[in-house]
């Protein structure tokens, strides 16, 4: 037994230092060196302070500011130490007052306009931290946000055009626009 106990050890201690130190310091140390903006949380800094990160949404309800995906996350809003989903599948009578809640508010927020609302601003995502929506859910929104902020339709809708993202590598994905960097790149036009 007494010869069985000492390599068991070894190739635990072995094994714990190569899988639970070396390995995540060189993960870690090749991802800042190759990919540093990720690795530290793809953070968006606006006068020498963090406003947020790229790849986390957030919550905006101020008329002002385009909206993005509804968030399941709990206790708040686009909680990123609770990432989920609903679960609510389709058939769920929940879900579907939810949705028209949804609907009905964003029709509250621009009673004259008629436009079929786009299924991004009504349904959350899996993980309920979707930084972006869909081109068509901002051009859904530019009229309000041109209206409350003063601005023409066509001053917004260039500023969505400018702030669209391709596919991924060229083909993957829909072009998508990321809620926080279009509200404050519209920050900066006033």
């Amino acid at each position: 037994m007494k010869t069985l106990f000492r390599p068991a050890a070894v190739l635990l201690a072995l094994c714990t230092l190569l899988t639970g130190i070396v390995y995540p310091l060189a993960v870690t140390g090749l991802a800042q060196v190759i990919f540093p903006s990720q690795a530290d949380g793809s953070l968006i800094w606006q006068d020498g302070r963090i406003v947020g990160s790229a790849q986390i949404g957030q919550s905006f309800d101020d008329p002002r500011y385009f909206w993005g995906r509804p968030s399941a996350t709990a206790p708040f809003p686009y909680n990123a130490a609770a990432s989920s989903g609903s679960n609510l599948g389709p058939s769920n009578p929940m879900l579907l007052e939810a949705v028209d809640a949804r609907i009905a508010a964003l029709r509250a927020a621009d009673p004259g306009n008629i436009q079929a609302v786009p299924g991004d601003l009504v349904t959350a995502s899996a993980s309920g931290l979707d930084p972006h929506i869909s081109v068509a859910a901002a051009l859904y929104q530019a009229p309000r946000v041109a209206r409350t902020r003063g601005l023409t339709a066509e001053a917004v809708v260039q500023l969505v055009a400018q702030h669209t993202e391709d596919r991924q590598l060229g083909f993957l994905g829909e072009p998508r626009i990321n809620v926080l960097k279009l509200n404050l790149a519209l920050d900066g036009v006033e």
